[in-house]
Order: structure tokens, then C-alpha cells, then sequence
């Protein structure tokens, strides 16, 4: 069938509107070529594309930036009270000067643009791959327009445990920047990495993290997105799980007029375990998207999927998550939940989960329900002297504290525990 030609259009106008990076090594202009060309190959995406149809991606691709009034950063980062090492960009941009040192045990950390000049280096092997692979057997334009176009990011690799958290964090300081962002992380056999992210970054942000868990490594990933109301973005994390390998990402979203996060998952080693998991909270304009896709390529694996929206006053939410079982992959252990909380009559979820298995020896569920808080519930509180916003809190908190559980690190489960009851009484003040 033939690229319609708004589609084709607006992918070349994206592609004009940021230039090339040059000056890089033959490998990254490679990479970059072939993403440039798949992007203009599928065109931007569109509100009839049928993994968009929830979510219209008119604002992610405009030519103009949308406005985004910044805010003073006064909330503190997830990691303020930690140990770790801080990464600041603001507006999109690497400030070293307000970076720590990138030295660390068992760590390399560099810049994205340094990385791609070298002729050798080990992102050779990564930068575009996970992307690529994760545009099959649905395209993912966004994602290979980041990979054409990205000159900031980070590369990290471990080489074995990490004691202190990496810890990035986005400020926007101006009303309509766009920013691009372009992340590579190589967890080596047997290493241990935490990975903490917060911040809006901008007024439209686009960002992708490509992620290899070597054979029994571990990667640990937690993010704020902030909770500016004018925000749009688009994430995508692809991630490859070796054997006895563990991935962990969660994400906290609270307001934003757009937020669509991706995950692709390629699970391709025995025994390999992938948690994915997030809560958000929103009202009025907002409309937050999580859309997953986890492939089972290897035996005995295991996969949680963990998605909870909490929505009022005309908010939408949105889940599509898809787990797919290769032939052989005998021994799958696949979950999938994900659940709305109304708490008005004028907001909606709308969810589509999905099942594909191709192998006998499996269990698979999947589960998605939407309704209010509950009556009696919150009538034995009151009856028990807790005021009624009280109340509400605290069965919203009970609501979502399933995904909040799948962090692994108890401090920073609570850190956004405390995020989402602050919230929650900044809404009730107005």
C-alpha cells in the first residue's frame, strides 16, 4: 500500500527541521542513515495508524513547538536525599557544570556525541539495534526519527555492581524548546545498575534509551516525569534480556497535556525476568499513554506488566500492552494488569491488552478493569472519623501502590508514595 502523503509529508518536514549531526564516526552516520530512511519509509505517525488511534500524535509532530510555560524546579529530584551520581540537562542539553563527575566502580559514563566520533567503541553494538529490532511487527516512527536526529545523551556501561544510582535529571527552563534525547546502557554479565530519571526536559520531548542486560545482570529503572501541564512526550525504552538476567523499569507520571511512553522487550535468554510497571495521576487535558510490547524468544522466562491510572475531570488514559510467545519459548510466565480509577463520570480509560502464543507449554493472563472508588470502602473510613478527602487518598494510594510495589529499592517506593499523596492534596487546594 502506498505512504499516504501527509504521512510522507510530515515525516520529511521532522527530518528537515533538525540537522544532521556531523563529524561522526562511520558507524553512528550508518545508524543514522538507515533510521532516516525507515522513518521516511513508515512516515510520521498518524491519528489512523492503529496503534495511535487512542492517541492522537498531532502535537509530537507539528512543525511548530508547541508552547509549554517552565517551571521553577522546586520539587526535589528522586534521588535528593541519596547517594548517586547527578546528571543535569537542561532544556535537553548536557550542563557538566552542574553534572558530577562521571567516574564511578564498575562504571563508564560519556556523552552520546564523544561516543558516536570514536571509530571503536562498544556503542557500536547498540546505538540503533534495539530501535531497529523493536520497529517489527510494529513501526515505532518516533523512535527511528530520535535515533536519525539525537545529539544528546548519555552512554553508560557496567561492569559489574554499581553501588550509587545514575541519576539524570531534566530541567525546562525555556517556554518552547523541543528536546532529543538518545540514551545507550550496557549492563555486562553478573553487573548491577540503577537508573533514576526526573524532570519534564521541555516543552516536547522525545527520548530514547536502548538497553542490553547481559547474562545474570541486573537493571533497575525509576522515573518521575515531573508534572508540568503543558508537557508533550513521546519515550521509548528497548531493552534486550539475557539469561537469568533481571529488568525492572517504573514510571511515575503526574499531569502533562500529553504523555505517550513505549516499551519493547526482547527477552532472548533462559530464565530472564522483565517487570514493567507504572502509575499516573492526571485531570482536565491530560492523556497519558502506555503502550508495551514484550517478546518471549527463550524458555522459562518471566513478564509483568503493572499499569494503574488514577483520572478526573476529563482525563484520559490509555494502555496497549502485547505480550508475544515464540515458538520454543516453553515455560513463559507472562502477566498483564492494567486498571483505571475514575474518580468523576467525565474521564475515560480505554485499554487493549493483547496475547499472542506460539508455544503449548505456557501462562499467560491478562486483566483490565475501570471503575470508581468504592463506596462502602470509603464509607467505613468516614464512619471511623477520617475525613472524607482523607479517605479518598487513601484508597487512591491502595489503588495504585500494586505498581508502586515493583520497585525493587524500598526507599525510593517510598519517595513515590509521597509524590503521589502531595499531588493529590496540591489538587484538592486547587
Amino acid at each position: 500500500m502506498a505512504l499516504p502523503a501527509k504521512k510522507r509529508d510530515d515525516a520529511a518536514a521532522l527530518l528537515a527541521a533538525h540537522p544532521v549531526p556531523m563529524g561522526e564516526s562511520r558507524w553512528a552516520s550508518e545508524a543514522r542513515e538507515q533510521a532516516a530512511a525507515w522513518f521516511l519509509e513508515t512516515g510520521a505517525p498518524a491519528a489512523r495508524d492503529e496503534y495511535w488511534r487512542f492517541t492522537n500524535p498531532a502535537a509530537l509532530i507539528a512543525a511548530e513547538t508547541p508552547k509549554g510555560a517552565a517551571q521553577p524546579a522546586e520539587e526535589p529530584a528522586i534521588w535528593s536525599d541519596m547517594e548517586c551520581i547527578r546528571i543535569v540537562f537542561v532544556d535537553g542539553i548536557y550542563r557538566a557544570d552542574l553534572s558530577d563527575d562521571l567516574s564511578g566502580e564498575n562504571l563508564s559514563i560519556e556523552p552520546l556525541s564523544e561516543a558516536l566520533e570514536a571509530e571503536n567503541h562498544w556503542a557500536r553494538d547498540l546505538f540503533g539495534l534495539l530501535e531497529g529490532r523493536g520497529q517489527s511487527p510494529v513501526p515505532r516512527p518516533l523512535a527511528s526519527l530520535n535515533t536519525a536526529v539525537a545529539r544528546q545523551g548519555m552512554v553508560i556501561r557496567a561492569t559489574g555492581p554499581v553501588s550509587r544510582p545514575v541519576a539524570m535529571r531534566y530541567l525546562h527552563q525555556e517556554d518552547d524548546c523541543d528536546a532529543v534525547l538518545h540514551h545507550l546502557v550496557r549492563v555486562e554479565e553478573g553487573a548491577r545498575l540503577t537508573l533514576l530519571e526526573n524532570g519534564p526536559a521541555a516543552a516536547r520531548f522525545n527520548k530514547c534509551m536502548e538497553v542490553d542486560v547481559a547474562r545474570g545482570a541486573e537493571f533497575h529503572h525509576v522515573r518521575s516525569q515531573g508534572r508540568e501541564h503543558e508537557r508533550r512526550a513521546v519515550t521509548h525504552i528497548f531493552a534486550r534480556v539475557g539469561a537469568d538476567a533481571l529488568f525492572k523499569t517504573f514510571t511515575m507520571t503526574a499531569n502533562g497535556r500529553l504523555t505517550r511512553n513505549e516499551c519493547v522487550v526482547e527477552m532472548v535468554g533462559d530464565n530472564g525476568s522483565a517487570h514493567i510497571a507504572g502509575c499516573c495521576l492526571g485531570d482536565g487535558s491530560f492523556l497519558h499513554d502506555d503502550t508495551v510490547f514484550i517478546t518471549h524468544d527463550a524458555e522459562n522466562c518471566e513478564s509483568r506488566q503493572v499499569f494503574k491510572k488514577v483520572l478526573r475531570n476529563g482525563a484520559t488514559g490509555v494502555f496497549q500492552g502485547k505480550i508475544l510467545v515464540k515458538p520454543g519459548a516453553q515455560g513463559t510466565d507472562g502477566y498483564q494488569i492494567s486498571q483505571g480509577l475514575m474518580l468523576d463520570d467525565d474521564s475515560q480509560f480505554l485499554a487493549k491488552p493483547e496475547l499472542e502464543i506460539y508455544a503449548d507449554d505456557v501462562a499467560c493472563s491478562h486483566g483490565s478493569t475501570v471503575g470508581a472508588v468504592d463506596p462502602t470502602a470509603l464509607f467505613y473510613l468516614t464512619s471511623r472519623g477520617v475525613p472524607k478527602d482523607a479517605a479518598q487518598d487513601m484508597l487512591v494510594l491502595a489503588f495504585v501502590d500494586e505498581a508502586v510495589q515493583e520497585i525493587a529499592d524500598d526507599r525510593l517506593a517510598d519517595d513515590i508514595r509521597a509524590r503521589l499523596q502531595a499531588w493529590m492534596a496540591r489538587r484538592r487546594q486547587g
